[in-house]
């Protein structure tokens, strides 16, 4: 074809480029937009997501991989809010739990019933966190310790349990706002709590609740913690662990009286968090906005002999003769620190303790999700591995139980091995 033929429309472009310049301004402008978009569109499109409707990460399916990447933006963005309202909840549940203590001066051995404060302080601190999490994540199901049947026909213990829940607020207003602010009648108190039904398993994000676990450490004025955890396809993502008796400066070793007789006084009260790939931190538990949080890590063992380590206060709950013949292996010579509750997983998290164990009591028992989802994350967060006696990781994917697990082993990643054999050898796993 003649080349004639072509040179009169592209002259004809040509004069229409000279006649009309803001054309050619306008098509340039147009052509670096969109290299910008092109170049970094992997970028943009997750920033405008969080500016609009809450379209976070947490929200998109993504692989493993790209969830643990801890870039400067993605620290700041992955479970940002879920981290600050579940620290937010257990805060102002804490408040609660702590106000029952002192109204009922719950020292010594009080016989838990219906009735008692820390039935009472159970399904306050439960509603108030739900309170949090349906006004911030509405979709997502709940599983938690309690249910409000008893609640329904007991008047009395309804309207003492509604007195406790309406008149605990935090004392800055823009984090009350942020958890929704107050529960609206004694109806929505009980539909609050009954919103923990939740089965848990491998689908979706599920939160764990324990609102006041440690019973008898709360009771006896020792060592109780306040437990909330995100889990997403049956993995732990978020961990907080409220513990309003533990010693707020994390170089405070432990102590034998540790487990009792640890009121709430000057210089108790932390929290303890993590976040899947960002670490393990605390700070002092405070009624409003949240402390400055730092971070924390296990301690190093260099010698086995000067280890310690921590379990249940109760029998009943651990092993404890096979827990002094696996010290006795290891070469530990100092004796054990028992302390009830998730609190445990926290002290050795921040270096007060080195190892954790809770050995099986029975064949048939199975741990409930909630007793350890945070305090899990929190350990392994710190340099930690969690794993039952047979060396496999808890599994919070199976239901409301760790099913398909025996016991729990918690000790700095560089000696877990070397624990774990000493325990397996003691329970005659090997």
């Amino acid at each position: 074809m003649p080349v004639e033929k072509f040179e009169g429309p592209l002259r004809s472009r040509a004069n229409l480029f000279k006649t009309h310049p803001s054309l050619t301004i306008i098509l340039s402008l147009l052509v670096l937009i969109l290299a910008i978009f092109t170049s970094a569109s992997n970028s943009v499109i997750p920033r405008l997501g969080l500016l609009f409707g809450h379209l976070t990460p947490r929200h998109t399916p993504t692989t493993t991989t790209t969830r643990h990447v801890t870039t400067a933006a993605t620290m700041t963005t992955i479970y940002a809010a879920e981290l600050e309202v579940a620290q937010l909840a257990v805060q102002r549940a804490a408040q609660l739990t702590k106000r029952v203590f002192r109204e009922k001066g719950t020292k010594g051995a009080v016989a838990k019933d219906d009735a008692s404060p820390v039935t009472v302080g159970d399904f306050g601190a439960q509603a108030l966190i739900i309170a949090a999490l349906r006004a911030r994540f509405p979709h997502d199901a709940i599983v938690a310790e309690e249910e409000a049947a008893p609640l329904r026909t007991d008047a009395a213990l309804r309207e003492r349990i509604w007195r406790l829940v309406r008149e605990t607020r935090l004392d800055d207003v823009a984090a009350e706002g942020l958890l929704g602010g107050a529960v609206a009648d004694v109806e929505d108190m009980l539909a609050l709590i009954d919103r923990g039904k939740s089965e848990g398993g491998r689908r979706g994000r599920v939160w764990t609740i324990d609102p006041i676990d440690g019973t008898k450490g709360f009771l006896r004025g020792g060592q109780y913690a306040v437990a909330l955890a995100l889990l997403e396809d049956g993995d732990v993502k978020v961990g907080v662990l409220g513990c309003p008796n533990l010693p707020v400066d994390d170089a405070a070793p432990l102590t034998a009286d540790i487990g009792a007789n640890q009121t709430d006084e000057e210089g108790r009260g932390v929290i303890f968090s993590a976040v899947i790939g960002q670490g393990a931190w605390s700070r002092p538990l405070r009624t409003g906005a949240l402390a400055e949080g730092k971070r924390i890590s296990m301690k190093p063992i260099t010698e086995m002999s000067s280890a310690s380590f921590c379990e249940s206060v109760e029998a009943g709950h651990s092993n404890q003769s096979e827990a002094a013949r696996i010290a006795q292996k290891l070469g530990i010579t100092k004796p054990s620190v028992r302390m009830d509750s998730q609190a445990k997983y926290g002290s050795i998290a921040r270096g007060a303790g080195d190892i954790y164990l809770r050995l099986p009591t029975s064949k048939t028992y199975q741990e409930k999700i909630w007793d350890h989802a945070a305090g899990d994350l929190i350990v392994r967060e710190a340099g930690g591995q969690v794993t039952d006696t047979k060396g496999q990781r808890l599994d919070f994917g199976v239901g409301r139980t760790l099913a398909t697990n025996s016991g729990v082993v918690a000790a700095p990643a560089a000696v877990h091995g070397q624990v774990l054999e000493a325990v397996q050898e003691v329970l005659g796993l090997k």
